[in-house]
Parts: C-alpha cells; structure tokens; sequence
C-alpha cells in the first residue's frame, strides 16, 4: 500500500540523516526522534518534482525564505489548515492528494498513519478498504439491526447510519491491511534476521502510536466518542499487538501462552462492538448489556467459525487463526480436543444468555443464522448443525513451500 511505501521512505531517509549526522542526538537529546523525523519528512519534500525547480534552486528558495519565516506566521498558516481541513469530506481520493507542489499544503505530504502528536492528522480511507468493509457491513446490517428495532428492508433504516457506519468499518479494515501485513513480512524475515519483537522499522514508527486516534477525532467531533467505543478501540490495538506477537512466536516456534490466544479470538471482534455501541449512540439510546453480552458469545463463536473456514489460507499468510495457535500450543493430535471444549463452553453459556432474549428477537436471529450458513460464506455461528474442524498443518514451513 501507498502508506506503507511511504514509511519506507521515511525510514531511510531518517537513517541516511543520521549517519551524514546532520542530526545528532546531543543536539536534541529530549525530542531527537521527533527531531529526526521532522527534518527526514522536510528532506522528502525537497526531493520531491516541482515544476522546473531542480534540487539546487530548491535550496536557494530555501535559505531565502527560511529566515523571513516569523512564528507568528506559521501559527497563522497552521489555524487557516485545520480551518480547512475540518470542510474538506471525509473521504478523500487517491487523485486529489496527486495534487501538484503549488497547489500542495504541508499537510498533504503527512501520512495519516504515521506517528504524529498533533492534531492535524487526518483520518482518510482509500476505496480498497471501502470494498473490503462492504461484506462486514452487510452482516452488520443483517444480524445486529434486529437488536435494534431496525427494519433491514427498509432503504432509510441503512442509509440513514451508512456514512458514519461505512467509514468506521472502513478505517479499521485499513488499519487491519496493515497490520496484516507487517505480520506477513515478519513471518519471512523470522527466516533470515529478525529483531526480538519480530517489528520491522514500518511497523515500529506505526505501530508505536495511537493508529486509531485520528478514527477517534472523526467520531469525537461528530459527538459520537463514547467511553465504550474508546474501550473497544484499545481492544482493537490489543489485538493487533496479540496478532503479530503470537504470530511471530508461531513462525519461530516459541511458546505460546493460552490466556494470550483466548484474549484475542475475543478481541477480534472489536469492529463489530465498535458499530454496534455507534449505532446506540447514533439512535439516542442507552445500551442495551444484555443484548451486547449475548452478541459477544455469539461474535466468540463466529470468529471460530471463521478461523476453521480459512485455516488453510491463514496458515500461508501467517495470519492469526486460533486452530493455528491450538496446534502451537497443543500438538496436532491434541489441538482438536483442546479446541473442541472452548467451543462447547461458549456454546452453553450461548444458549443459557438466549433464554434471556425475547423470543421473536431470539427466533430472528437464529433464522439469520441459518441463512448466512446457507448462502456458503464465512459467517457461520452457533445453533448451525456439527463443527467441523479441518485436518491440523503440522509441519507450516513445508505446507507453505508447497503451495507457493
């Protein structure tokens, strides 16, 4: 992704900075790496085509302008972009940040992912996250809307919370894409020279801050922050953490720890709970814990269910998947057993929160059950015939080799 080439860029122009040491750590021994970063993102903006200018007329301009530059100024210059950053839409299409050097503020060349501290970062979603959101949306939509007196056959009962619902959902599967792909990139290099985390640098000057937080100034300025939602955010950053450390210690054959993998297979539901406590939020009413309880069981038990479907698929991309862990954990011939008792467990405690719902809610959502299971996609869930759990990879290194 763009984002991703971006760091790589950054990153060495952040190490060629230090070893020319233009920038020492003596000089700013307090902030050297907020330091460092800034001087690499103003060199990756000199190097950057503009016009007829080459890089020596750059730098004239430069050391022309620089000491006309008053702070005063710039203070000006910062309010008028935050000014117009909050009318810009939300969304923002790759073509309109190819916009030419002239036309081109400061705050176009900040990667919105990037560690930043301060509050001009931008949450932007590309149409690639968009397409991929669209599915979880839709089963958003179908299963949880019941929860909430809504009509899904009803057009204005989606489009009346789709932009708020789309963007978030779509935010977090970017985030997600990168993620994923840092676990990717540490699995291969786990092979040849890896760090002790297993972080590589993108991962690092990401991952390091708050990759959620420009989401949270989105919502928090529409009024829709709430404590829960900042709650499950931090569940979404756990998670990710859990993902690439179980995920490394899995490719290096380190020992997993089963609190670690139980937490996450609950955590990686958090974009549901994300949309689901929004529209309570969106719809003036108070949460309802039963109904969050219950659809928490019910999320446990899909994401299994998911993670048995794809098991073949995240054992080549080294993605997380907790019948992957189980085999870590267990060995191959115990990890269906070990398994199969987490899933019965939730199963009872499933069954037990459901003769709590009303009954035509219970029976609706059962029927949606149903068709997901029948439509032959990915959703699947409790109360749905017997779990089948896919013939265990012993060897993943092997089973990779053969499928490249």
């Amino acid at each position: 992704m763009e984002e991703l080439r971006r760091l790589e860029k950054l990153q060495s122009v952040v190490s060629a900075v230090s070893s020319h040491g233009l920038l020492t750590s003596d000089h700013e021994s307090s902030s050297f790496s907020s330091s460092s970063r800034f001087i690499s993102e103003l060199v990756l903006f000199l190097v950057q085509p503009c016009g007829d200018l080459d890089i020596e007329s750059k730098l004239v301009l430069v050391c022309d302008f620089i000491p006309k530059v008053s702070g005063r100024f710039l203070d000006e210059i910062s309010r008028s972009i935050q000014r117009d950053d909050e009318a810009k839409p939300l969304i923002t299409s790759s073509v309109e940040s190819q916009k030419s050097c002239v036309k081109r503020s400061a705050m176009d060349n900040v990667d919105p992912y990037a560690a930043q501290k301060d509050q001009q970062v931008v949450a932007m979603v590309g149409l690639d996250a968009m397409k991929r959101a669209n599915s979880t949306l839709e089963d958003f939509s179908r299963s949880y809307f019941m929860f909430h007196q809504l009509e899904i056959s009803e057009p204005q009962s989606i489009f009346r919370y789709l932009p708020v619902l789309s963007f978030t959902e779509s935010y977090i599967y970017q985030m997600d894409a990168l993620n994923e792909k840092i676990v990717r990139k540490s699995a291969c290099e786990s092979q040849v020279n890896c760090s002790s985390h297993g972080w590589n640098s993108e991962s690092r000057v990401l991952f390091e801050t708050d990759p959620l937080k420009p989401l949270g100034d989105v919502l928090q300025r529409e009024g829709l922050l709430t404590q829960r939602i900042q709650q499950e955010f931090e569940s979404g950053k756990e998670y990710w953490a859990l993902e690439r450390k179980l995920c490394h210690a899995l490719s290096n054959k380190n020992k997993i720890c089963v609190e670690d993998v139980m937490r996450a297979i609950h955590l990686k539901s958090f974009d549901y709970r994300v949309l689901n406590l929004l529209l309570y939020k969106l719809r003036g009413v108070e949460v309802n814990e039963l109904h969050m309880e219950f659809l928490s069981v019910s999320e446990f038990l899909v994401e299994v269910a998911d993670d048995l479907f794809d098991y073949e698929d995240d054992v080549l991309e080294n993605s997380f998947n907790v019948l992957r862990m189980f085999v870590g954990m267990f060995g191959p011939s115990n990890a269906p057993t070990e398994l199969a008792k987490r899933i019965s467990e939730a199963e009872e405690k499933y069954e037990e929160i459901m003769k709590s719902l009303d009954p035509h809610l219970s029976s609706n959502y059962q029927r949606r059950c149903e068709e997901a299971t029948k439509e032959g996609g990915k959703v699947s869930g409790p109360l749905l015939g017997t779990w089948n759990i896919p013939a265990v990879i012993s060897d993943e290194n092997a089973y990779r080799a053969a499928h490249r």
